[in-house]
């Protein structure tokens, strides 16, 4: 049976928090840091949890506390305040990274996959000067963009669309159509260099 909506948001709600992750309301835009409890051994975040960056050899698994919030498998973090409604629009600026993901997860995916990998998260993902969308592992090219020095993402949770954003020309390059299910967060990985992530901004005029 159906739950009613203003149930079924307080459930999902509830659920986030459970996890430890806040929950934005619709009224204000997303403003979020990086979750150092979920990065993975590989990943150190700077910039007062704002950034992160890849380490070849990672963090000694001594000094990694132990949680199941973290992932295991994959170089990936998630940011710490989860969507549920709403228009959202952050900004990331790469620093010498050829590879990397950035886009949206359910709270709850496994930490033994990595975003992309499953249906539970939806990536647009730069590799070898090409950038593609990725979900349960299947790409698909994207054309119009090159190289990036910061792009943005735009998500429509209603609408259930994530938009890949061309800073300069403020333009939408590409967009993935979706099913959302539940809450759901920022999300990073990487494999080299540096991100730079800017939350808490205005949609731009036109989006």
């Amino acid at each position: 049976m159906a739950l009613p909506f203003g149930r079924c948001l307080r459930l999902c709600s509830w659920g986030a928090k459970r996890l430890g992750i806040a929950v934005t309301e619709a009224r204000r835009g997303i403003s979020f840091k990086l979750e150092e409890k979920t990065a993975h051994s590989s990943l150190a975040l700077f910039r007062g949890d704002t950034g992160v960056k890849y380490g070849l050899v990672g963090l000694e698994p001594s000094k990694v506390a132990l949680n199941v919030e973290r992932f295991r498998e994959w170089a990936v973090v998630l940011a710490d305040t989860a969507v549920t409604s709403g228009r959202h629009y952050w900004e990331v600026t790469v620093k010498r990274s050829q590879q990397f993901r950035i886009g949206v997860a359910d709270v709850d995916m496994s930490r033994d996959s990595c975003i992309g990998a499953d249906d539970r998260s939806w990536v647009f993902t730069y590799a070898q000067r090409k950038w593609h969308t990725m979900l349960a592992n299947e790409k698909a090219p994207i054309e119009g963009i090159g190289q990036p020095e910061k792009v943005g993402l735009l998500l429509e949770y209603e609408a259930q669309k994530l938009n890949l954003v061309d800073v300069n020309q403020v333009s939408v390059v590409h967009t993935i159509q979706t099913d959302f299910r539940g809450p759901v967060v920022p999300a990073f990985a990487l494999w080299d260099g540096e991100l730079l992530t800017h939350s808490g901004l205005e949609v731009p005029e036109g989006l």
